[in-house]
């Protein structure tokens, strides 16, 4: 295959770039940089551009056969969003509808769009299945679950096929320690953890330890990168092969809390992980956790790292080079 991999510079989109290497495919990366680096392509050209220049796009989806186009480019901080909608709807809805038309206009009709646990809002005791109501809490939600209904649109109208790939907690970096997570500012739990392991943060911060959980820390469900990956791989294929446009799960089923993660941080490190105890945010379910089972049965997808600490153990690998670099104590 040969895929378009739009937004391949940065967290998963970069995994996703090697796996296809890897498998014997052809990815070429679309990417503006804003959130990835150059340094994260490996082993794939890369144009350096922004899916909102309709002029860019013509040129690339025009200029050689693409078998289909992997999407995860967007604004991606769920705080952030509330903060600054206009930026959300511009770059993750007007951005992919660019790409949409375009795509549609130049015959590429296979599309895996990176979505988000976000599009449920307020889950319910159990585990979330695909059909669970769609109530988005904040802007970046609502941004994904807009893309999910336009997407509808355009197979209907365009035959545009594509997979929806709801992400719970996506966490982990490359078993390999090539690749890892490098988000300026972070915001994600397990690699914030490692930092204050790392000495790089002070404290990790807890929002809310009143919860009904057992600990009463949130509970989430961690996904490794690299299964979320082969994911993708996986429902390129089943497009290929003449599958309808579906919407897909990704987690482990199962749920840690806040404090588990700090445990985990904790043994993978050697050191102290300290924390800083506050109130509540608004908007955090108390716990979110994934019904996989559609993407196991239909995909054939079965998570490689489910464990919590092997998730953390290859996220401290990555961190350990960022220190590394960065000329602290290891």
């Amino acid at each position: 295959m040969r895929i378009l991999v739009v937004g391949g510079a940065g967290y998963v989109g970069s995994h996703m770039t090697k796996l296809l290497g890897e498998s014997g495919h052809e990815a070429v990366v679309l990417d503006n940089l804003s959130g990835g680096t150059r340094e994260a392509v490996l082993g794939a050209e890369l144009i350096v551009g922004d899916v909102a220049d309709r002029g860019l796009l013509e040129r690339v989806l025009g200029g050689r056969r693409f078998d289909g186009v992997m999407h995860f480019a967007s604004s991606i901080q769920v705080g952030e969003s509330v903060a600054e909608p206009a930026k959300y709807y511009r770059n993750n809805v007007a951005g992919t509808l660019n790409l949409l038309e375009c795509m549609s206009r130049a015959g590429v009709l296979r599309l895996i769009f990176s979505s988000s646990a976000a599009v449920y809002g307020e889950p319910g005791g159990g585990p979330l299945e695909e059909d669970h109501v769609k109530a988005p809490l904040s802007p970046y939600g609502r941004t994904k679950w807009m893309v999910e209904q336009a997407l509808g649109d355009f197979d209907r109208a365009y035959g545009l096929r594509h997979s929806c790939l709801r992400y719970f907690n996506a966490a982990g970096a490359d078993p390999a320690g090539l690749l890892g997570e490098c988000h300026e500012p972070e915001t994600h739990l397990i690699p914030l953890a490692l930092r204050a392991a790392a000495g790089r943060l002070p404290a990790l911060p807890i929002f809310g330890t009143d919860y009904g959980t057992p600990d009463g820390t949130c509970i989430r469900d961690y996904v490794h990168v690299a299964d979320l990956c082969r994911a993708h791989l996986l429902a390129m294929e089943r497009l290929l092969g003449g599958a309808p446009s579906r919407a897909y799960n990704l987690g482990n089923g199962g749920g840690y809390s806040v404090r588990q993660v700090v445990e985990a941080a904790r043994r993978a490190s050697g050191k102290p992980v300290p924390v800083l105890e506050s109130g509540r945010r608004h908007g955090d379910p108390a716990r979110l956790v994934a019904d996989a089972r559609r993407a196991r049965a239909e995909l054939g997808w079965r998570p490689r790292y489910a464990e919590l600490d092997a998730i953390v153990s290859h996220a401290w690998a990555w961190e350990r080079r960022a220190v590394r670099r960065s000329s602290l104590p290891v």
